[in-house]
């Protein structure tokens, strides 16, 4: 059977490519196990039982299965307080619930990340002139890119003026940027914190969580949030997002969520509460495996004479590998080989097309099993140059090296 796919043919190439790549795969290994500790420890200190996992109706009063969900993703990430909810519909809504609940009229959001990615940068009103943005609620805003390292005299003239909150964007979005790791966030955390001890620090964590030892809330940020579809879902959360941090500002983000007075404590979890536990137990394992897959991904592309960031052996902040294709047709030809190696809807052809919250038509190859979820092997670009690849996740690192064999197959039958 195996001789039907591409992999049989670059099976020699891949294999060559896998030797060079032990060290960096036992280094993944490593990482896998030391997550894998932490988690356990923290589910054995929440003494979690079959309780945790039955379903709560209508307001959700008095479910200890989500407090107590809640109280295990503030112990895994090491912060005070948690919020884990299905009703968050995205990562972006996790984070836009987060800055507008603990920013105030007449307080000023600075970015040290660049501009934040196209559906954060629609949320906060920097890219759209519709209502609801930070300008209606009188919050000024100013950015600067940090992310090349900590530049003291930048940092000092964008906190010239009083900062009340400081967005550090883990992740590079659709931007030409390398992910930051917790060196870089925790760099930033104590430079901010030194000039303005006040300020809070948040983190957009999305694709981040368990790619390190550890998370940012253990590098000094006050507020972290992320999505359940990505990392910390394991594959097996069909929704949802997550909030951690300090106890105040994870609450000040639940009454943005539900309403001021009710906060954390409503909100039915249906039957979701075995999934949300049973994917954070299997995450640690799950970005190894699709930290595997990028890592493959990289040297394979890169053999090929391809741009990529990072670059095979570099340190990750995340589990987004970039490929810079440089035109328009061979983004499609990527991602539709990504689609059609997809376990789901194979048999589609992506197509570029608006997509809500960006400004250029975007192509997504995404036959997951949970729609959109970025855990699962996936690639997606906007049609704008340099027309890069965007691929990420990958459930089995098998399922990432027959996959992309099919996208190498392709993109030589494209040139050669």
């Amino acid at each position: 059977m195996l001789e039907t796919t591409s992999y049989f043919k670059y099976r020699t190439l891949i294999h060559e490519i896998e030797r060079q790549l032990m060290a960096t795969f036992q280094e993944i290994d490593d990482l896998v196990l030391i997550n894998q500790a932490r988690v356990l420890d923290a589910f054995r200190a929440e003494q979690v039982d079959e309780t945790c996992f039955y379903e709560s109706t209508g307001y959700g009063y008095h479910d200890l299965g989500r407090h107590k969900l809640d109280s295990l993703y503030a112990r895994v990430f090491g912060a005070e307080a948690g919020l884990v909810r299905p009703q968050f519909v995205s990562g972006t809504h996790a984070i836009a619930c987060s800055l507008y609940g603990v920013l105030k009229p007449g307080n000023r959001l600075v970015s040290l990340t660049g501009r934040p990615y196209d559906t954060l940068s629609k949320a906060l009103g920097l890219s759209s002139t519709e209502t609801g943005g930070l300008h209606d609620q009188n919050i000024s805003y100013a950015e600067a890119d940090l992310t090349t390292g900590l530049d003291q005299e930048l940092l000092d003239n964008i906190l010239a003026e009083r900062a009340q909150v400081v967005l550090i964007q883990r992740s590079r979005g659709y931007a030409q940027r390398r992910s930051l790791t917790l060196a870089d966030i925790t760099d930033l955390a104590l430079a901010v914190k030194k000039r303005q001890p006040d300020t809070i620090i948040f983190v957009d964590n999305c694709y981040g969580e368990f790619v390190q030892e550890l998370e940012p809330c253990h590098g000094g940020a006050d507020l972290v949030a992320g999505s359940l579809i990505k990392n910390p879902g394991g594959g097996l959360a069909v929704g949802g997002g997550y909030v951690v941090g300090r106890a105040d500002l994870v609450e000040r983000a639940a009454w943005r969520l539900t309403a001021p007075g009710l906060g954390a404590g409503v909100g039915a979890m249906g039957t979701v509460k075995r999934l949300f536990f049973q994917g954070l137990f299997l995450a640690p394992h799950q970005v190894g495996q699709a930290l595997k897959g990028m890592v493959l991904a990289a040297a394979l592309f890169e053999r090929l004479g391809y741009s990529v960031d990072p670059s095979p052996t570099e340190k990750r902040g995340d589990i987004v590998q970039s490929i810079s294709l440089g035109s328009p047709e061979l983004l499609k030809l990527f991602c539709r080989a990504v689609q059609a190696a997809s376990p789901v809807d194979s048999h589609l052809t992506p197509q570029p097309a608006p997509m809500l919250g960006y400004d250029n038509k975007i192509i997504m190859a995404a036959g997951t099993f949970v729609q959109g979820a970025s855990s699962e092997f996936s690639a997606d670009g906007p049609l704008r140059p340099p027309y890069t690849a965007f691929l990420q996740g990958g459930l089995t690192y098998e399922h990432c090296k027959l996959a992309l064999a099919e996208v190498l197959a392709a993109l030589k039958s494209r040139h050669y």
